[in-house]
C-alpha cells in the first residue's frame, strides 16, 4: 500500500503568525522572519505528528493511494478520514496500461473514522494479476487553518511549542507528546475494537 499526499500544504497555508504569538515571539525588528522556514517546519511536524496519532486530516488536500489487491472487494476501508470525494479510481494492469474506473461503480461511504469506498454493483472492480489500483481523493476535517475545531488547532500550536522549545534534546524525556495535547485530540482518535479489548 503506497498512500501519497499529492499537494502537501503551501508555508502560507500554516499558521505562522499565530504560532510566534503563541511563543512570544518579539516582533518588530528588522530579524523578525529570520525563523519562519524553522517555524513552519516545526508546525508541520506538529500537523503530521498529530495527524497520525488520530488517523484524521486536519486541513484538506488531496492524496492518492495505491495497492496491488482490495482487502474488501464490496467495501475498501480509506487509510485516513474523513474522506470528502473520491476523485478517480485508475486500474492498471501488469503492462502498465490504465483504465479509469467508471463513476456509477462505486459510492463514497462517508465516516468520521472508516470511511469506505463501496461497490455499486456487489464488488469493486477485479485487480489484475501484477498490476494494481490507484484511488485518488480529498480528505480532511476543514478546508484552512481557521476553519479547524479549537481544540485541534490549539494542540498543533502546543506541540509545536513543545518540539521548538526542546529542539536541541536528543533524550526521549523531552520529545514525547505532551499530556496536554493528548487530552485535545483524545476525542478524535478512532476507537479500535478487539476481542476482549478495546484499544
Amino acid at each position: 500500500m503506497i498512500l501519497t499526499d499529492v499537494a502537501p500544504l503551501p508555508d502560507s497555508a500554516l499558521p505562522l503568525e499565530a504560532f510566534k504569538a503563541h511563543l512570544r515571539l518579539g516582533t518588530g525588528f528588522p530579524e523578525d522572519s529570520l525563523q519562519d522556514g524553522v517555524l513552519n517546519g516545526f508546525l508541520r511536524a506538529a500537523l503530521s505528528a498529530i495527524e497520525a496519532r488520530c488517523g484524521k486530516i486536519l486541513i484538506t488536500r488531496s492524496f492518492t493511494w495505491e495497492q496491488t489487491r482490495w482487502r474488501n472487494a464490496e467495501a475498501e476501508v480509506l487509510p485516513v478520514a474523513p474522506v470528502t470525494s473520491v476523485t478517480e479510481i485508475v486500474m492498471r494492469d501488469a503492462e502498465g496500461g490504465e483504465v479509469i474506473v467508471d463513476p456509477a461503480l462505486y459510492r463514497l461511504e462517508r465516516d468520521t473514522h472508516h470511511p469506505k469506498l463501496c461497490s455499486q454493483r456487489g464488488f469493486l472492480p477485479i485487480v489484475a494479476k501484477g498490476g494494481s489500483v490507484r484511488v485518488s481523493f480529498a480528505a480532511g476535517l476543514a478546508p484552512d487553518w481557521g476553519s479547524l475545531p479549537a481544540d485541534l488547532a490549539q494542540a498543533v500550536l502546543m506541540l509545536a511549542a513543545h518540539y521548538y522549545e526542546y529542539r536541541e534534546d536528543t533524550g526521549l524525556h523531552g520529545g514525547c507528546m505532551p499530556f496536554g495535547v493528548t487530552s485535545l485530540i483524545e476525542r478524535y482518535r478512532a476507537i479500535r475494537l478487539s476481542v476482549g479489548a478495546v484499544q
